[in-house]
């Protein structure tokens, strides 16, 4: 079954604190911040038809993807397709998103968590596609033509799960993101990331 500490054992944490040039420490409290909040905001995109066949076009574009195969090596990232990723999910929100997490204690600070989601969307997304597709990169996701609503289930029954794992299955994202969010940083965020998360993407992205 599919969860955050799945997802977060595909990121080589080492990998990314030498190309940030940071220590592995700071690099993981990153990693562990971003990745839900990335998870959180294509979940908030997800709750509508639009939304949900927006992000199931990008998941088909990953779903050929061999980057977690063998392990990822960040070092072959498309960091400019993360970019994209990155400021569709939070919209014009992206930079408030940055400078909330990078007050995360030990995670580095803005300017690197700005560095890092380009990195992680593309994994994310890759990640999601193989949940989709059952592993296989011959099989391909469902496409947008399919029943938005349809679209809408697979990727809310999914990412929906990712969430409540991450909150010890307390919890449901109807609603509930910014508790989720709140809970998965234990607390440790400057004026509450979760609260941030869960009034700027509850009601959609933009």
């Amino acid at each position: 079954m599919a969860s955050l500490d799945e997802l977060i054992s595909q990121v080589p944490i080492d990998q990314v604190a030498q190309k940030l040039g940071v220590d592995t420490a700071t690099a993981e409290t990153a990693v562990r911040a971003a990745l839900p909040t990335l998870v959180g905001g294509l979940d908030a995109n997800a709750q509508d038809a639009a939304g949900a066949a927006s992000l199931m076009s990008a998941v088909n574009k990953h779903s050929g993807s061999t980057i977690l195969d063998n392990g990822v090596d960040v070092a072959k990232v498309d960091t400019a397709d993360g970019n994209k990723i990155v400021a569709n999910v939070f919209g014009n929100n992206k930079d408030q998103v940055i400078s909330t997490l990078g007050s995360v204690n030990g995670s580095g600070g803005k300017d690197l968590i700005a560095q890092l989601l380009p990195i992680l969307a593309p994994i994310v997304l890759s990640y999601i596609a193989k949940q989709i597709t059952g592993g296989s990169a011959s099989t391909t996701a469902p496409t947008t033509t399919t029943a938005s609503a349809g679209n809408q289930g697979v990727l809310g029954d999914l990412l929906g799960g990712l969430l409540k794992n991450a909150a010890g299955g307390s919890g449901n994202t109807g609603g509930g993101l910014g508790d989720i969010l709140g809970g998965v940083l234990g607390g440790n965020s400057s004026g509450g990331l979760g609260g941030l998360l869960g009034g700027l993407l509850g009601g959609g992205k933009r």
